[in-house]
């Protein structure tokens, strides 16, 4: 006798709803599940993302390229010929492959008020070329940002501009080293303020129009570094690669090389979330092979009926996993849902302001946004799906051995 398909899922869906309590239980326990693990996910997702946005866009971008050396001395002396001189590179750098790049001279420096004097770096910059590179264009919140790269005012952070009892508008005093290692310096006067989530950054560094650097320091036309973005911060080896062709003897570092310390943190985060997922289902796993082991019990007799009638092993191991599957599915959806619902509300961010100054070394900011990836939820339901089906299989292969006349007589093998 073989049992039509559909008569297998009217049995199944039957079965499952006999016992309305246990089954709402299991299906409450999948969704939330579910639910916990994309919302957690979507956090900690969030939080490295967040870490990382803040590494690349603190000024390194995804590729950086310096001359030999400068790395572990960053002294003026050690500079490159600009990307003109260089017609391979400025080919790669103007190529779809690169979204943004900009060159850069970056030095040691002094800067002083009339009230304080503070050790500081100052860049040089193409404001044109470093909007949408780096943070500085989006986060000045005072005055105005750089109008060109022979702009006579500076940008300093908040922080720093407090510690120096100044405001925007007033002169400072900027003192680094020429290459003939001269004392260089020269008056600006504040154009702009900037602010970041990190006060590390505000309090660090100084911007100044690259042409205007270059004037003060005498250094010619070369630059300290180029920095670039890729279309993937991930996927970044084939791009390096042709990079380092390209600019020959100068040192190309990603800044997964740069910053090993988000380098490791974006590897473990993968590690950490196959473990929650493990663990979240470990736990949904007792009680599903626990609901179809009592399911079984209880349909004992009715199992072995059937049986008895001509109804085939394999069509009673079949309707089990159905069982399985359309308890599955219902709680999936659910989860799904749920965690839709509760994430839609949160996705301009949730303030941590109370410990956000704990966590500033970090690269984390006073709001978590939290980030939720198609490939995470994608995951997570199949864990779920797939791996509920499999233990599902020990109860439906227990009801499948049944002997229909001590089944009948709820005899247990």
């Amino acid at each position: 006798m073989k049992t039509p398909t559909f008569m297998l899922i009217t049995i199944a869906w039957r079965n499952l709803w006999r016992n309305h309590r246990r089954s709402l239980i299991m299906l409450t326990a999948i969704a939330i599940g579910l639910w916990g693990m994309i919302w957690m996910t979507a956090l900690m997702r969030g939080m490295v993302d967040q870490m990382i946005d803040s590494a690349i866009n603190t000024l390194s971008g995804h590729v950086q390229i310096h001359a030999e050396g400068f790395l572990d001395d960053p002294s003026i002396e050690r500079t490159l010929p600009p990307v003109r001189d260089n017609p391979a590179l400025q080919s790669l750098l103007d190529s779809a492959r690169v979204t943004h790049w900009s060159e850069r001279i970056r030095v040691p420096a002094v800067i002083r008020s009339e009230r304080d004097v503070l050790g500081v770096t100052l860049v040089g910059i193409d404001p044109q070329q470093e909007s949408g590179l780096s943070f500085i264009a989006d986060s000045v919140t005072e005055g105005e940002y750089l109008a060109g790269v022979d702009d006579r005012h500076v940008l300093v952070g908040r922080k720093l501009l407090e510690r120096l009892e100044t405001k925007s508008g007033r002169r400072i005093v900027l003192m680094s080293q020429d290459p003939d290692n001269n004392i260089a310096e020269r008056g600006f006067r504040i154009g702009g303020v900037f602010d970041t989530d990190l006060q590390v950054t505000e309090t660090s560094y100084v911007f100044a129009g690259i042409e205007t650097v270059r004037a003060m320091l005498k250094m010619g036309d070369g630059v300290s570094e180029i920095s670039l973005l890729g279309p993937d911060y991930r996927n970044l080896d084939a791009l390096a690669a042709d990079v380092r062709a390209a600019a020959g003897k100068a040192d190309t570092k990603t800044w997964l090389e740069l910053d090993p310390y988000m380098a490791t943190m974006l590897g473990v985060m993968d590690g950490v979330i196959l473990i929650w997922f493990s663990i979240i289902f470990v736990a949904l796993s007792f009680g599903l092979v626990n609901t179809l082991l009592m399911a079984v019990f209880e349909r004992t007799r009715e199992i072995g009926l059937l049986q008895a009638l001509g109804m085939p092993p394999a069509n009673i191991l079949i309707m089990v996993l159905v069982e399985s599957l359309i308890m599955l599915l219902i709680g999936l959806l659910a989860g799904n849902l749920l965690s839709w619902l509760t994430i839609l509300p949160i996705q301009d961010g949730i303030d941590i302001s109370g410990v956000a100054a704990g966590l500033e070394w970090a690269g984390m900011s006073s709001t978590l946004l939290p980030a939720v990836k198609s490939s995470d939820v994608l995951l997570a339901n199949a864990i779920v799906l797939v791996l509920g089906i499999a233990a599902s299989l020990f109860p439906a292969w227990r009801a499948s051995r049944k002997v229909p006349v001590e089944a009948i007589t709820r005899i247990w093998q």
